[in-house]
């Protein structure tokens, strides 16, 4: 006996105004096979991902252990155990892409698996691409955004084998982000040890990034004068896109000594300008970002390119400057690349309190940043740290590779004057370059929102699709056994298999996209449009409205809210 009919305004006497697209009914449900899902999930990862994506293969290792293959699409893929990458390894601050870590701050190691980026955007362009780069974001963005979601939700190594403590202040999940030998890292930090950790903030749950000056490299009686820690609450309350945001500092004995910890805005994803342009190559400096995947070899900073990071370290310096602040630290490790051609200054305010001292002159700081500044063009122009070695074959460099305005402009900021320079002079030069740069500027904003307008209506879908999963097949609801078979539900099981189950003359599995989205808006606007529902059985066929499947569906939903409460 098949379920009753609801009575509906639609019937079968009004096959005349059918106009629906072909169903082809069976009498046996379809159950989808083992062959479905791994036409799904693609050809093997290892040996797909490098061809398809850029990435190098990981190293092999007979002696490594083998992280086991996790469906990304799966909520436990990011709580995976230590095979999983670790957020170093995503940020731009880790071992390159293959290669088994050897700091002694990675305690275990381990091989890195990317996310299958195959799944979410094509391996190649098809002559169909432009279409739909119109409608899906596009592959390039998609990936990026991917890899610093995946850098965010990386598992954290447990601390009874980092050495790492388990929380510091209001701070856990603590993970190193920085690697290599300490005395490295003494070179731009006034002679201090630091160190770099990923954290999630209980407080608000979100991520930070926390600078540690180790305490035995700290002159322990800065630490004990309010005065020098007067700079971190300007730092504080400036908020600049072109500067990493400090939001607080603090000392603690979490880690065996008496450490400086300095707490900032955490960007996945991020490199240093010397990671991004002057790395001889990639193990030096991590894995490079999408856009700048495939160079081992560094390249010359394109024009354009330098002229947006002039723009933007110039605006830096300006927002500090106008709040009677100087960054003091303009140096290629530590200015990120956080984004296509997006920069932002990094470590502010270490200084102020490592290097404190009351009688040190505000100008004097602020003319030293312009001479940074000037020091930084040149050597990215030249791609060496050391161009200034020889500033005449450096200027001669910088004027063969590019523009004369270029050349001028740094060797401005770099010459001595009688008079004292100001910001105010240096945004006056940049100035017939700035219509350019607010054109480019607007026109990748416009590229975003369009990219944003194409994943606009994401949200209402998914909200649709709840609703259809809390009615479809409820096994009981108010004592009725059957209540999801019964009534206006029915309608709704018809309407799933409609979407879902459509089979063609051959009776394989229709896959097609195209069909659920369209259905699914439509079903989500409640159109007039009519179509056909068969059973399972092909013993009841109803014909009715988008209309009237979304006001059962609401129905339905509103009965379970109602008996949830």
């Amino acid at each position: 006996m098949p379920p009753p009919t609801p009575s509906t305004p639609g019937s079968a006497s009004q096959s005349v105004n059918i106009n629906a697209p072909v169903f082809v009914p069976r009498g046996v449900v379809f159950k989808p096979s083992s062959s479905l899902s791994g036409s799904v999930s693609g050809p093997d990862t290892d040996n797909d991902l490098s061809a398809s994506t850029g990435h190098l293969p990981a190293v092999e290792n007979s002696q490594l252990p083998t992280a086991p293959t996790h469906d990304v699409f799966d909520a436990g893929y990011h709580a995976a155990s230590s095979g999983l990458p670790s957020a170093a390894d995503l940020s731009g601050y880790g071992p390159t892409v293959g290669e088994v870590a050897a700091d002694p701050y990675y305690h275990q190691p381990y091989t890195l698996r990317p996310l299958n980026h195959h799944l979410y955007s094509p391996a190649s362009k098809s002559s169909t691409s432009s279409a739909a780069d119109r409608l899906y974001t596009s592959d390039t963005l998609r990936e990026d955004l991917l890899k610093r979601s995946e850098t965010i939700w990386a598992v954290s190594y447990p601390t009874e084998t980092s050495g790492l403590p388990e929380s510091v202040n209001t701070y856990h999940s603590i993970l190193p982000l920085e690697w290599g030998n300490p005395l490295e890292r003494r070179k731009s930090l006034a002679g201090c040890s630091s160190f770099v950790y990923r954290a999630v903030d209980r407080r608000d749950g979100r991520t930070y990034a926390l600078r540690r000056i180790e305490g035995n490299s700290v002159d322990s009686s800065l630490l004990l004068h309010e005065p020098a820690f007067a700079a971190v609450e300007k730092w504080v309350r400036l908020s600049h896109p072109n500067v990493v945001k400090l939001r607080e500092a603090f000392t603690t004995k979490a880690f065996g000594d008496h450490s400086l910890v300095f707490v900032y805005d955490f960007h996945p994803g991020a490199q240093t300008l010397y990671a991004a342009h002057l790395a001889p190559d990639p193990s030096a400096s991590g894995p490079r970002a999408a856009w700048n995947l495939g160079n081992p070899i560094p390249k010359q900073v394109q024009e354009d390119t330098l002229w947006a990071y002039i723009i933007q370290i110039a605006s830096a310096i300006k927002a500090a400057h106008d709040q009677g602040m100087a960054l003091r630290l303009m140096d290629v490790s530590k200015v990120l690349l956080t984004g296509k051609n997006r920069i932002r200054v990094d470590c502010c305010s270490v200084l102020d309190i490592l290097t404190w001292n009351p009688t040190l002159s505000l100008d004097l700081l602020q003319q030293e940043d312009l001479i940074a500044f000037g020091k930084l063009i040149y050597v990215l122009g030249c791609r060496d740290v050391n161009a200034l070695d020889a500033a005449p074959k450096a200027i001669e460099t910088l004027i063969r590779s590019y523009s004369p305005a270029i050349n001028n402009f740094a060797y401005f900021l770099l010459t001595k004057s009688t008079k004292k320079k100001t910001i105010d002079e240096v945004w006056i030069k940049l100035a017939p370059r700035m219509a350019m740069e607010s054109a480019a500027l607007f026109s990748y904003a416009d590229t975003l929102e369009n990219q944003m307008m194409s994943e606009l209506e994401n949200a209402r879908l998914v909200r649709l699709l709840s609703k259809l999963g809390f009615v479809n097949e409820r096994p009981d609801f108010s004592r009725e056994g059957r209540w999801s078979e019964t009534g206006d539900r029915y309608i709704i099981k018809l309407f799933r298999d409609f979407v879902f189950h459509q089979v063609d003359e051959m009776g394989k599995p229709v896959m097609n996209m195209g069909h659920v989205l369209t259905c699914l808006n439509k079903l989500d606007a409640g159109v007039e449009e009519r179509i056909m529902l068969v059973s399972r059985d092909e013993q009841s066929c109803l014909v009715v409205s988008y209309k009237e499947i979304k006001t059962c569906l609401e129905t339905a939903f509103n009965e379970l809210v109602i008996g949830g409460n």
